[in-house]
């Protein structure tokens, strides 16, 4: 108990009263004259008499036994140091706060929420019973990782090719902008393509020494880092594929669920480009104990807070889509799915090509909510013999703008999205006063 009397006996009294027992009661800046960084200084302080608690050995001893420091919160008697011997003590801080300003000591220092200094001591007894309460600075944490949106993407489509590897590399250059870190994954077992399609060594470790280290347990975000390579200075690092697809039984289902994990403390999102197919009738015909081709695909499908379903926006590519929605449906449960058309044209659908794909998709799958890509083959060819993302070559392209708008609105909603519709509506009013 570090309180200044005449608070610190009285409770002291009220807490045995209560059950709990005190291990001594000192003044609130004894602590931090006693302990510092390296350890506990020298010079001797008087502590309360009759329970004969002296010097700086004796509050030593004191926070070995205690499990709790009831802390009277003032820029005199709250520093790093006092933090930091008691969490090297496991002796959690109870702070009491006289005024909001202490309040705030408090919350800069991660403590959990004070209570009033002139706590009554049943009180104090409930909450040293209670599991500590979040500190201010955690639930703010708490609410932005919440307000973030989901930290893991999983990009699927049917077989077909309906542009799946093109839209996570867009995507995940669209999710960097403003500062994020985001990390790009080929999870493809059957056709890895990011690599080819950014110009990266294949050889490199990539995805799949991620998840050897993932399920070693020494996959971290140094060593994401480490084994990932970044595209230029867009804040996208990428775990490149398998160089062979004969590998891919290293991409089993407990290690890519393991690197994935990793992901979410290495970047502030992580695309995850997956192959096509769902089945898992292999079992039947192989050995029910060895890996499956599909498992990767599976596990990263498991595993995301998103699913990017992409589908070709042209007569066959819609029909191969919902054939394979339901079975999507079946093996991420209910993880949210975003449905994109990619490569819309009217020359596949004729009029109204955008509200065909949506009669269709509403009529046979259920599907509500679509965002449509334009094709734009000029720019898709250009990224391509450039080696880097469309976004990066022509960023006016119909493609990184329909995919900009695609992430404001369903996977990193734009806060602040007012200011801008007022923007253009003063651009609007301009041009109307010069025509």
């Amino acid at each position: 108990m570090a309180v200044d009397e005449p608070y610190g006996s009285d409770l002291a009294e009220g807490l045995e009263a209560e059950g709990i027992a005190v291990v001594a009661v000192v003044a609130a800046s004894a602590p931090a004259s006693a302990i510092d960084d390296g350890g506990i200084d020298a010079d001797p302080l008087e502590r309360d008499r009759e329970r004969g608690v002296r010097g700086s050995a004796a509050i030593a001893e004191a926070l070995a036994e205690a499990d709790a420091l009831v802390l009277e919160t003032t820029r005199a008697t709250v520093n790093a140091v006092v933090v930091a011997a008691c969490d090297r003590r496991a002796v959690r801080i109870v702070p009491l706060a006289a005024a909001a300003a202490e309040e705030q000591i408090a919350a800069t220092f991660g403590l959990e929420p004070p209570m009033p200094l002139g706590v009554e001591a049943w009180q104090l007894a409930e909450r040293l019973a209670a599991p500590p309460m979040l500190s201010a600075r955690e639930l703010e944490d708490a609410a932005s990782a919440a307000s973030r949106g989901p930290r893991v993407i999983a990009v699927w489509g049917p077989a077909g090719s309906p542009g799946r590897s093109t839209v996570a590399i867009e995507l995940a250059v669209e999710l960097a902008r403003g500062g994020r870190h985001v990390g790009l994954v080929d999870a493809d077992s059957h056709a890895p393509s990011i690599a080819l399609a950014l110009g990266l060594a294949d050889e490199a470790p990539g995805f799949a020494a991620a998840c050897r280290q993932g399920e070693l347990g020494g996959l971290d975000a140094r060593e994401l880092t480490r084994i990932s390579a970044p595209i230029g200075s867009s804040g996208v690092d990428v775990l490149t594929g398998l160089n062979r697809p004969s590998r891919w039984p290293e991409l089993s289902q407990s290690r890519v669920a393991a690197a994935l994990g990793a992901c979410r403390e290495w970047a502030d999102y992580t695309v995850v480009d997956v192959a096509a197919p769902l089945e898992r009738d292999e079992e039947i015909v192989s050995d029910l104990d060895g890996p499956r081709r599909n498992a990767a695909t599976i596990a990263a499908l498991r595993a995301a807070d998103l699913v990017v379903a992409v589908a070709a926006a042209d007569p066959l590519g819609i029909s191969r889509f919902l054939r394979a929605y339901p079975e999507l449906r079946a093996t991420i449960g209910a993880t949210p799915v975003a449905v994109l058309a990619n490569r819309l044209r009217p020359g596949a659908l004729g009029v109204d090509a955008r509200g065909q794909v949506r009669r269709t998709l509403d009529r046979f799958g259920g599907i509500t909510d679509v965002w449509f890509v334009p094709t734009d083959p000029r720019a898709a060819d250009a990224a391509l013999l450039a080696a880097r993302p469309i976004a990066d070559v022509a960023p006016r392209s119909p493609i990184p703008l329909a995919l900009r708008r695609f992430v404001g609105e369903a996977v990193a909603p734009v806060a602040d999205a007012g200011r801008g519709i007022r923007r253009s509506g003063r651009r609007r009013e301009r041009r109307a006063v010069l025509s």
